[in-house]
């Protein structure tokens, strides 16, 4: 059999090494289309920092992993799929016929519509070119310009932060990480980049970049404000790229529609990591969870399907997504699980202590915990992702939590035992 897989990041890696694990025999093709070696884009902020070089970036080590595992690796874009035909036609001229696919083309940043964009010095922070270039602008004191800041603007911040820029982020919501933080939080965390000496404009939008003197750019925002910098940053989100499966029969909707094995609508044509849409159990709805541990098992369950695609037996199964962020904004940790912003008809408790930058929010539905937040609550991560995920019943904890959302451990460790996850509490209290 012929896998194909197209995309070569942390899912379409760990799919290719799941096959070939499982398939010694069959032949692998790992489709990138970046004229680069697999590499990992969360490392790129650690680049941007100095911690590690462009080798540190790499998946995996050895210029000849990939060809010992017998794994051909192209450099190309996928352009087309022919579902009917078993092919996919790329943008060197060439086609592959597969028996098996996987879609794992992660996601492309989204450039907002504003004049100016296409101008030199204006980046965004998604490839190791895009780092490239932003090295060669962003010395020791420049002035840099960030658009964005939510989850992977936040990222980008620190990088920036430790480069020791002079750096202005302009978000369009009224808070920081406004689709992981509802407003008290958001707002805190403002507050803590603020005091790092971050210049933020929230509720605020470029309208227009254009040259300056000496390479600089001149920003105009749409408070009236017009800044002189030396790079712009472009960090105004992201979406799958599956723009080449228009009209091939794949069912694609915010990405591609996966059931419970990774299949898509299509037999034989799996989808996993950025681009894949899958089952998410606490909203009980289909997500496109992007993040690497979401999208590292997404690759091996479809993988071992791949591998089995025409073996009798049971197959492998998913046991589903949550919504997870954990982010560490210039060493103000946050956090964010499921339904963060509650649900119709629940219940729920908050409570913020600005002086010591912390704020708990914890949304209930019935006696389950379905989303929260958490900022500067470091002791309870693990503590809320485990009765989250595993929708422990609190009964009359819930009541208690109400009054003090601080008692998560005890409500964890009295709940969860009786109901089956005694396992998880182990590991909650070691995060």
């Amino acid at each position: 059999m012929h896998h194909v897989i197209l995309g070569a990041g942390p899912a379409g890696v760990i799919a290719a090494e799941t096959l070939r694990k499982h398939a010694p025999d069959d032949q692998i093709t790992l489709v990138g289309d970046e004229r680069e070696a697999p590499y990992s884009r969360m490392a790129i902020p650690y680049l941007l920092m100095g911690n590690i070089g462009e080798e540190g970036t790499l998946l995996r080590k050895g210029g000849t992993h990939y060809s010992d595992l017998r794994i051909e690796a192209v450099q190309a874009r996928a352009t087309r799929v022919d579902t009917k035909a078993r092919q996919v036609l790329l943008d060197n001229g060439s086609t592959l016929v597969f028996d098996t696919l996987l879609i794992a083309t992660g996601s492309r940043p989204v450039s907002a519509p504003i004049p100016g964009m296409d101008l030199p010095g204006v980046e965004s922070c998604w490839t190791l070119a895009d780092a490239r270039a932003i090295q060669a602008r962003a010395a020791q004191g420049a002035r840099v310009l960030q658009m964005g800041a939510g989850f992977i603007g936040c990222i980008i911040m620190e990088a920036l932060a430790a480069r020791g820029v002079r750096l202005s982020v302009v978000e369009m919501g009224d808070r920081m990480v406004p689709r992981m933080m509802g407003p008290a939080a958001g707002g805190l965390i403002r507050q803590w980049v603020e005091s790092k000496g971050v210049a933020v404009f929230t509720g605020t939008r470029v309208e227009a970049i254009a040259p300056g003197k000496d390479k600089t750019l001149d920003v105009k925002l749409s408070n009236g404000k017009t800044l002189n910098v030396d790079l712009v940053i472009s960090a105004t989100g992201v979406k799958p790229a599956i723009g080449f499966l228009e009209d091939s029969g794949i069912k694609c909707l915010q990405g591609v529609l996966t059931d419970e094995h990774l299949q898509t609508s299509v037999p034989g044509i799996y989808a996993a990591g950025d681009c894949a849409e899958a089952f998410d159990k606490v909203s009980g709805s289909t997500i496109v969870s992007a993040i690497q541990p979401n999208a590292a098992e997404q690759a091996r369950v479809a993988a071992l399907n791949m591998a089995a695609q025409n073996k009798p037996g049971k197959r492998a199964a998913l046991r589903g997504v949550t919504q997870i962020n954990v982010l560490d904004t210039l060493g103000l940790i946050s956090a964010s699980f499921g339904n963060w912003q509650g649900v119709s008809g629940g219940q729920h408790a908050e409570l913020t202590d600005a002086a010591h930058w912390r704020h708990l929010s914890l949304q209930f539905q019935d006696d389950v915990l379905v989303g929260c937040n958490s900022v500067g609550w470091t002791d309870h991560v693990g503590v809320m992702r485990g009765l989250v995920e595993g929708q422990v019943k609190l009964g009359a904890w819930k009541d208690e939590l109400l009054k003090d959302p601080t008692q998560l451990m005890p409500a964890y460790l009295a709940t969860a035992q009786a109901q089956g996850v005694w396992s998880g509490a182990a590991d909650a209290r070691r995060r």
